[in-house]
């Protein structure tokens, strides 16, 4: 019986991808790097400084990999508080509230910052419905990598057969396929080319998982 939802928040719960890529633009031309569309979409769902690391290798950089982190992470503070692009997915937040009302239990499990995580949480007030938030750039291993799920489960209090996630990006859903974790694919318009295919179920609108639809899933 379906007991907890995980969430990731980048292109499920809030749209900071443009402002992520915007970031990223600027520390990439900082560094004298120029990054391919192809390149920087798979990037999506894996924490910043596993990016820069792949960065640092494929351009042959001196930079250490954490220089660059810091870098983006100026640039993103920056936007972050100048920015009037950030807003929430369609329909995340009734569905946060449907969920909560009808009493699962709701944790994050994001590959952002934590201080990024709590930025959003705050901006939009989402403490209120959610048990923990857990950051990837605190972990060993990003996404692709299920340690965030599976640390994600455990703090809901319960087994990984009574959690879904719900993922956009193709590093997540090979994360929670790994966790062994029921995962719905939210297939955003601002996550690009991302693989849906081993996905246990793919929405594009968040009417489609109403807990009155999904109660029963598991």
């Amino acid at each position: 019986m379906l007991k907890a939802v995980i969430f990731d928040m980048d292109g499920v719960i809030v749209n900071s991808e443009p402002l992520h890529k915007k970031a990223y633009s600027e520390m990439f031309k900082r560094v004298g790097i120029e990054v391919t569309n192809e390149l920087y979409e798979s990037f999506t769902g894996q924490s910043t400084l596993s990016i820069c690391k792949t960065l640092c290798k494929t351009f042959n950089l001196e930079n250490n990999p954490q220089e660059l982190v810091n870098l983006k992470r100026q640039y993103f503070k920056y936007i972050f508080e100048n920015d009037d692009d950030l807003s929430l997915i369609d329909g995340v937040h009734d569905i946060i509230k449907d969920y909560h009302k009808n009493g699962l239990t709701l944790v994050l499990a994001s590959s952002a910052s934590m201080i990024t995580i709590n930025n959003v949480f705050t901006r939009f007030g989402l403490d209120k419905y959610f048990v923990a938030k857990h950051s990837g750039a605190d972990l060993k291993a990003s996404k692709p990598h299920p340690e965030i799920f599976i640390k994600a489960a455990e703090s809901s209090g319960y087994t990984r057969n009574e959690c879904i996630v719900i993922e956009d990006s193709t590093n997540g859903i090979k994360a929670a396929n790994s966790a062994k974790i029921y995962c719905i694919g939210y297939k955003s318009e601002h996550s690009k080319n991302q693989d849906y295919t081993t996905a246990n179920k793919v929405i594009s609108n968040f009417n489609e998982i109403s807990f009155s639809k999904i109660k029963d899933l598991l």
